[in-house]
């Protein structure tokens, strides 16, 4: 489930204060992963690089 909460949430469907807590780190875990933050938003790049 962790994946889907992930993929609406960079659609814009859905929101990380809407994610299941039991859920929430597995989904931070993805989003992060695919250098998002929590609200789906590209990290900053890292500086000096």
């Amino acid at each position: 489930m962790a994946v889907v909460y992930a993929t609406l949430i960079i659609k814009g469907v859905y929101t990380f204060d809407r994610v299941p807590v039991a859920q929430q780190q597995k989904v931070r875990e993805y989003l992060a992963a695919m250098d998002l933050d929590i609200d789906g938003t590209p990290l900053p790049d890292p500086v000096g690089e």
